[in-house]
């Protein structure tokens, strides 16, 4: 018989089912909206990617986050092991007549609000994320998905350091292996000033310096 997942992967997973199972305040069950938007966040609340679905928010999430992969994740833009908690906008009267232009309005609205939530102004998506009308959301649902036993473990920043390093690397090969687009690129930049800005906080952390402020320092002290 197949063994079961590691205990850890497990447990995720099972407060992912959590999550998509919230109700709103009319007692719908938020992932079972076939219609949505909907953005990742990592350890440090910083928005990482934003999204629309019009198969269930429940399919596209798990798809993205456990071993249904989808072109984010194989492109290595989103990394997984990153997403710490999820924000939901379901859209339960939708038509289908209207879902297009609905949803792509607020993907807009989302993208606009996290942007001015990031502290890059950035976010990983690869393609660019067509410009629309701002709209009134719907209420959202927002919440950690990883449990309390593994959160802190995964969210120490060496932990962290390394996982990014290696998906910059895994991203750099991808590039330099073929024709790519530009939002690409601008990914594995934005992947490289968060990458930065964990190992200059850690650096501090620690009691170093960098050398720019090392230099800063001297040039006051002399």
């Amino acid at each position: 018989m197949p063994r079961d997942v590691p205990a850890d992967v497990a447990a995720i997973r099972a407060a992912i089912v959590s999550f998509l199972d919230r109700t709103d305040e009319k007692g719908r069950v938020v992932g079972d909206a076939q219609y949505g938007v909907y953005a990742f966040y990592d350890y440090d609340g910083e928005p990482i990617y934003v999204g629309q679905t019009v198969e269930r928010l429940r399919v596209r999430i798990r798809r993205h986050l456990t071993n249904q992969r989808t072109d984010a994740v194989a492109m290595n833009v989103l990394d997984p092991f990153e997403v710490a908690e999820i924000e939901m906008w379901p859209f339960f009267d939708l038509t289908s007549k209207d879902a297009k232009a609905t949803l792509g309005d607020a993907e807009f609205t989302v993208y606009q609000q996290v942007l001015k939530a990031s502290s890059f102004g950035a976010v990983l998506n690869e393609k660019n994320i067509p410009a629309a009308s701002r709209i009134k959301l719907p209420p959202s649902a927002r919440g950690k998905i990883i449990p309390d036993g593994i959160y802190e473990a995964r969210k120490h920043p060496d932990v962290r350091i390394a996982r990014r390093s290696n998906i910059i690397a895994a991203l750099a090969r991808v590039i330099s292996e073929g024709a790519v687009s530009p939002g690409l690129r601008r990914t594995l930049l934005t992947q490289a000033w968060r990458l930065e800005k964990l190992a200059k906080e850690r650096l501090e952390e620690m009691g170093g310096e960098t050398a720019v402020d090392r230099d800063e320092r001297e040039d006051e002290e002399s």
